[in-house]
């Protein structure tokens, strides 16, 4: 037996259910940025400061949970202020990781790595200064001086602090800290062993102002893949080369072009979507090159594969890389080079 449903279709109704319909597929697409939301949500930009070589960009990664900025063993890997955005229901932290502040302005390069860090103090809403568990040096000084001459609020993280023998020996250290400066909070954390990080992210909430969210929730950096695919290979260069490449090395994007799925017009193949990516590395002398080539070209095969691995886990998507490798001579204490380039 067959029923019949009677459906009213007059003007009125049909134009009723288009709206809805309509709102229903808005609301669904819109961000998710008010989900579990807390009443009192705080939400600040959150300046992450020190000298180079303290585990800054590791502290930024950790709370992220997602490599975002590059790291190395080399002090001054971090050559440019980059945002990363966490947010759970509480709050929402644009974290601003910035060049080590050192003494030595040797080279143009130097210079502008200072201004970065230094001008990343402006209008946030909180400072993490991090230093090493063990060491004290004059760069931390510096640091410290440029904050003084600020009203912000500061936290003190002591860093790698896994690596003391005697864990009890961190409370004198902390008890110098806190005479030195008057920080808001002291908080010890490892940040390659996550450990503490909760602590320190109840700590950053606890400063932060009662506002909306600054991003989607969604988001993780205000930087664009092209920058963050040139900050990939770099830092698989600095990563493979070591010593030998110091800091003479940059890399440019020269295209950067998404192809949708479709099919070969030559064999008729399906071909799945795919990023294209042509990059150049600039280095300053041509051992440098030689260097970064490597020998019969293994080792910027190397960079080649390992900086694509990265890509395709951060963009989730497959990609094509080709490198190029060049010398610029003079680029990093060249200011007209310096600014073609980004920094």
């Amino acid at each position: 037996m067959i029923e019949n449903t009677d459906v009213d279709t007059n003007a009125d109704s049909v134009g009723e259910i288009t709206i809805d319909n309509d709102m229903a597929i808005e609301e669904f697409f819109a961000p998710n940025t008010n989900a579990r939301m807390a009443d009192d949500f705080r939400a600040g930009y959150v300046a992450i400061v020190g000298r180079p070589n303290v585990g800054k960009s590791t502290l930024m990664n950790h709370l992220l949970g997602q490599k975002l900025s590059i790291t190395s063993r080399k002090p001054q890997t971090t050559r440019h202020r980059i945002h990363g955005i966490l947010s759970n229901h509480e709050m929402q932290a644009v974290f601003v990781d910035t060049p080590g502040i050192h003494r030595n302005e040797v080279r143009a390069i130097n210079e502008r790595m200072n201004k970065a860090a230094v001008s990343a103090l402006v209008d946030v809403d909180l400072v993490l200064f991090v230093v090493d568990s063990d060491q004290w040096r004059d760069d931390d000084l510096l640091t410290l001086q440029k904050l003084g001459d600020t009203n912000l609020t500061v936290v003190l993280v002591i860093n790698k602090s896994d690596t003391l023998k005697d864990k009890g020996s961190v409370l004198p250290l902390i008890e110098t800290f806190n005479e030195s400066f008057d920080f808001a909070d002291i908080v010890p954390v490892s940040a390659l062993k996550n450990q503490n990080l909760d602590r320190l992210q109840e700590v950053i909430a606890s400063h932060l102002p009662v506002a909306a969210p600054i991003y989607d929730t969604e988001q993780i950096t205000d930087r664009s893949e092209r920058f963050l695919a040139s900050e990939i290979i770099r830092e698989k260069i600095m990563r493979s080369a070591g010593d030998e490449v110091p800091y003479d090395l940059t890399v440019q994007i020269d295209a950067f072009k998404d192809e949708p799925a479709h099919t070969d017009p030559k064999t008729g193949r399906p071909r799945k979507a795919c990023t294209f990516i042509d990059a150049t590395i600039y280095v300053e002398r041509s051992g440098q090159k030689a260097i970064v080539i490597g020998d019969k070209g293994q080792r910027i095969k190397q960079v080649g594969m390992d900086a694509r691995k990265d890509m395709e886990q951060l963009f989730d998507k497959k990609i094509m890389l080709t490198l190029w490798v060049k010398v610029k001579r003079g680029w990093s204490d060249d200011e007209r080079a310096l600014t073609s380039l980004g920094y």
